[in-house]
């Protein structure tokens, strides 16, 4: 929410809502809470900490009546995107910030490795980086990279 306020996002049209759980019904039964709230938004720029709490916050506007263009919906992690950036027509679901798993994983390992052989514990937040935004044009492609499939 810091990156959003910094880049000049009115605080006051930042809402947060909790999840029961962190899947499509537990975000969309708390999205659908929030849009009742806020009858007057027109406009949502849903985010979570994955693509399924995304993907119940646009099953939920789907449901209140608000059309793609209205949404832009974006998750993290990427392959769990693939089926709805794979649809024929556009949704509010725009893309996803999809982690490099090599990268990552080299750097998991290291650290577990330095933490087992050298006491040298990892921090308490390791920040996500290297990361690319698919979208419904370049999602076979960029997953392909990865070796995630795609084309």
């Amino acid at each position: 929410m810091e990156a959003l306020k910094a880049a000049g996002f009115p605080e006051k049209q930042i809402y947060q809502v909790p999840t029961k759980s962190n899947d499509i019904p537990g975000a969309f039964d708390a999205a659908n809470s929030m849009l009742v709230q806020h009858p007057e938004v027109k406009h949502w720029l849903i985010v979570g900490m994955n693509d399924n709490t995304v993907l119940g916050g646009v099953r939920a506007t789907e449901g209140q009546g608000f059309k793609a263009p209205n949404v832009i919906g974006i998750g993290i992690n990427g392959v769990d995107a693939v089926s709805e950036l794979s649809k024929g027509e556009a949704t509010g679901f725009y893309g996803s910030l999809l982690p490099s798993p090599d990268v990552h994983g080299y750097k998991s390992s290291e650290m577990l490795y330095n933490w087992v052989t050298k006491g040298a514990e990892p921090p308490a937040f390791t920040e996500v980086t290297d990361v690319v935004l698919i979208t419904r044009d370049n999602f076979k492609e960029e997953l392909a990279k990865k070796g995630l499939g795609g084309k």
